[in-house]
């Protein structure tokens, strides 16, 4: 067994082989002082997503060391389920994945075919060290990336397999084991188990409120009407107004209110201002489109381009006529002067 990858890549079913070798189970994790090395760095790998957008890495040379980091992995999944939050779970679906793809780069081409076997990924390699996928798993791990480098046209493909260089293979497990982990959490964590979290669990909640408010295009202040982009006005006006709103101009009301930190009774408060308010069909709507009804994140707003497709580029300032303005979101920020870089975790798909 090769316990350095085991450390490396604790979701790997060697992992869990190594843990079980050495009589780590759960139980021991939760309560027993041999484990507060593996839970101080649990509570580590969740602070990292939150503050640093990627779980750290250090490299390991005890199995003593290389087990702690494994169990770690566990608790700080319990971690996360007990706070029971959406942006936090994928913020940390993601550090944990974009920690791996760092890692995998460097690695030979036997351990890439074991991650990718992990995450259901159908891979192969060649002698010489080439990498290839499945078709139907490049698209679906590849249709997020905006750059026009994974455009299927850009990639090489033979026999209903693309042939990537290490970097973009890297790069599509990290797609791969996000989804993964998304899907996996919240864990069902025992009660018993949850008097001993409760110190990790505070900890984090409060981290997570603070992270919240760096990134809220509102800086966690609320939303301020004079800071809306003629667009957005102009809906709401509509809408205030009793005018009949296309389903596209409803979509990107919500989504942006949404993405301000509105929460649903404060946008049904908004909606219930139109002398036609129909609140079952708008609850609905409001619910489906916020994620709320399906426990997801929910949509992301349009941006300008797509609302001028739409036709609801309404009243354009010249701020608006900026070349670099390609987000009503955006224009909330600078006009509210809450100008803090976008979460580097959120990539184009570089």
């Amino acid at each position: 067994m090769d316990t350095g990858r085991a450390a490396k890549f604790p979701f790997l079913r060697e992992s869990a082989e190594f843990a079980e070798q050495n009589s780590a189970d759960l139980d021991g994790l939760i309560t027993s002082p041999s484990y507060e090395p593996a839970r101080k760095r649990g509570l580590e790998r969740v602070m990292d997503a939150l503050e640093r957008s990627e779980v750290s890495y250090r490299p390991l040379m005890s199995d003593y060391d290389r087990l702690m980091e494994v169990m770690s992995y566990p608790y700080a999944r319990m971690i996360v389920s007990l706070v029971g939050d959406r942006f936090l779970t994928k913020r940390y679906a993601l550090a944990e994945a974009v920690r791996m793809n760092g890692l995998l780069t460097d690695e030979d081409p036997d351990t890439m075919m074991i991650v990718s076997e992990e995450l259901g990924v159908s891979s192969a390699s060649d002698p010489d060290g080439i990498l290839r996928i499945g078709f139907a798993d490049y698209l679906r791990l590849a249709n997020r990336l905006k750059s026009v480098d994974w455009k299927l046209i850009n990639t090489e493909v033979h026999s209903g397999l693309v042939y990537l260089p290490k970097e973009k293979f890297s790069r599509l497990m990290q797609n791969a084991l996000q989804d993964r982990i998304e899907s996996e959490l919240p864990l069902m964590t025992p009660d018993e188990y949850r008097p001993y979290l409760r110190g990790a669990v505070d900890s984090v909640s409060m981290a997570l409120e603070e992270t919240k408010k760096k990134f809220s295009p509102t800086g966690g202040e609320g939303m301020k009407n004079e800071y809306l982009p003629p667009c957005l006005n102009r809906i709401l006006e509509m809408s205030r107004q009793g005018l009949n709103l296309p389903h596209s101009a409803r979509f990107a009301l919500v989504t942006f209110l949404h993405a301000l930190g509105l929460t649903y009774d404060d946008i049904i408060k908004i909606f219930s201002e139109s002398p036609d308010f129909d609140e079952s069909k708008s609850e609905y709507q409001i619910k489906h489109i916020t994620g709320e009804l399906s426990g997801t994140e929910g949509y992301t707003p349009p941006e300008c381009k797509t609302m001028k497709t739409n036709g609801l580029c309404y009243n354009p300032d010249t701020l608006c006529q900026q070349e670099w303005m390609n987000h009503p979101l955006t224009y909330y920020r600078i006009k509210s002067g809450n100008t803090r870089k976008k979460d580097p975790g959120q990539d184009a798909g570089k």
